[in-house]
C-alpha cells in the first residue's frame, strides 16, 4: 500500500489512529498547502476531523462541534470511498463519537467528554 498513497498521507493516517491529533493536523496541513484541485477539500476535511477530536479531547466543545460539522460537510461529497478511506463508515463512526456533543442544546452537559472507545480509526483499503 505504500506505493498507492503519498507517504505524508499515510503518516497522517498513522498519527490519527495513534490519537495524536495535533501532529496529524500538522502533517495533513502540509499536504493541503501543496495540493490543488478537488483533492484540496478532501485533505481539509481530514484536518478538520483531527482538529475536532483534538478540541473535544481538550474540552473546547464549541470548537469541536464547529470542526465536526465542517469535516462532515467537506467529506460527504467524496463518498462512498476515496483514497482508500471508506467515507461512509468513517462519517458514521465520527458522528457517533460526537453524538452527545451534537445533541446538546444550549449549554453543554457537565461531564461531557471524548469517549476513547468511540474515537474512529482509519483503515485504508486499496
Amino acid at each position: 500500500m505504500s506505493d498507492a498513497y503519498p507517504t505524508a498521507y499515510l503518516e497522517g493516517m498513522r498519527l490519527f489512529n495513534a490519537e495524536e491529533f495535533f501532529e496529524c493536523h500538522d502533517v495533513l496541513e502540509d499536504i493541503w498547502r501543496e495540493t490543488v484541485g478537488e483533492e484540496k477539500l478532501f485533505y481539509k476535511a481530514l484536518i478538520h476531523a483531527a482538529v475536532a477530536l483534538y478540541h473535544f479531547g481538550e474540552g473546547n466543545m464549541g470548537g469541536a462541534r464547529k470542526m465536526c460539522g465542517s469535516c462532515c460537510k467537506y467529506l460527504e461529497p467524496y463518498g462512498p470511498n476515496h483514497m482508500g478511506l471508506d467515507i461512509e463508515q468513517f462519517l458514521r463512526e465520527f458522528r457517533h463519537c460526537f453524538q452527545q456533543l451534537l445533541d446538546a442544546q444550549g449549554e453543554y452537559p457537565s461531564g461531557l467528554a471524548l469517549l476513547p472507545d468511540r474515537i474512529p480509526k482509519i483503515e485504508l483499503k486499496q
